[in-house]
């Protein structure tokens, strides 16, 4: 079958997902690239750092309204769910459309490598997708588990972190106390379903807070951490700040620590009711910062009276897994 990105671009932005041919195709070409891609991936600036998507396709639509298309801006996404595009992580659950919103980033990296750059982010994982609702979709929408298994190939290949000019620290979630140098994230095996505990699982869950050290964070998984320690670990490596996304903030953006810390968050009125604005974060060339503040898209009325996100599923425990369905109802009171 050919490789089509650009038909398949046109087909995702109208809210339409690929064959399972196609997918697989899509799939198999863009983990060839994440191979060639490092744990922490270098970007240049100017680049535009997004948080979670969560799969809420029409408010990733809305965002590169707002960032710019792709080429002309680059993206890192910080997975959950673009000058340089940088999203980081949790792409997929929850949203009406995570296959939709995962697909159409996966076409955007494989069309344009070097102008878009993926982070895992904590729901990037067999584990959480089996919870939170991307392998029930991709059941509905395909009647198997063939795309979800080639989604999630993907995912154990996406980068840990990236590092824009030497200077911004982006990360799904956090610190490690296991972590104190760039260096340890390099070696870290990252081929792999997140783990339980350890470096690579704390780098995914853990959170920021309003205290001095570390301590033990009410997720199961992961650690809070404080100001002392984000100002040493930009210290020791020579850091201006970390950019993370992974928990809500109602303003889309908060500057932490002094600013040696913002959290961005990309999805406007999570789960379609939590009424929070979003954000996406440039870095220039001069290494300044600026904020885009947007509000959910129009396009989200379609879907009124759809399919429900369930909470009581959300606020399963597992090991390896934690809190976060409860975690969500702390954020919307907290931030």
């Amino acid at each position: 079958m050919p490789f089509t990105p650009d038909e398949w671009i046109e087909q995702l932005r109208q809210c339409q997902h690929l064959s399972e041919n196609d997918m697989t195709i899509l799939c198999d070409r863009v983990k060839s690239i994440l191979l060639e891609e490092s744990n922490i991936q270098p970007v240049s600036s100017p680049v535009t750092i997004c948080g979670d998507i969560h799969g809420q396709f029409w408010d990733l639509i809305e965002l590169l309204r707002k960032g710019g298309e792709v080429p002309e801006t680059s993206y890192i996404f910080m997975a959950r769910r673009f000058l340089v595009c940088v999203e980081l992580g949790d792409f997929v659950d929850r949203g009406h459309y995570s296959l939709e919103t995962v697909s159409l980033l996966f076409v955007l990296k494989a069309r344009y490598p070097d102008r878009v750059t993926l982070l895992r982010g904590n729901h990037e994982s067999r584990q959480i997708t089996q919870v939170y609702g991307f392998y029930d979709e991709c059941q509905q929408k395909y009647g198997s588990g063939t795309v979800w298994k080639a989604c999630c190939s993907v995912f154990d290949f996406l980068s840990i972190a990236a590092i824009i000019d030497g200077s911004t620290f982006c990360v799904h979630g956090g610190l490690s106390p296991d972590i104190r140098t760039l260096d340890q994230i390099r070696v870290l095996s990252r081929s792999q379903e997140i783990p339980h505990e350890g470096a690579f699982c704390d780098l995914m869950w853990s959170d920021p807070d309003d205290i001095e050290s570390w301590a033990v964070s009410p997720r199961g998984a992961g650690w809070l951490f404080g100001g002392s320690i984000a100002q040493e670990f930009n210290h020791i490596n020579n850091l201006s700040i970390i950019a993370r996304a992974h928990q809500l903030v109602q303003e889309g953006y908060k500057y932490m620590f002094d600013e040696q810390l913002v959290t961005v968050w990309s999805a406007p009125n999570y789960c379609y009711r939590c009424g929070n604005m979003a954000a996406i974060m440039t870095v220039h060339e001069d290494g300044g910062r600026s904020f885009k503040v947007y509000d959910a898209a129009e396009e989200n009325e379609r879907d009124k009276g759809g399919r429900r996100i369930s909470f009581a599923r959300g606020l399963e425990f597992s090991k390896g897994i934690g809190f976060e369905g409860i975690w969500i109802w702390i954020s919307w009171w907290t931030f």
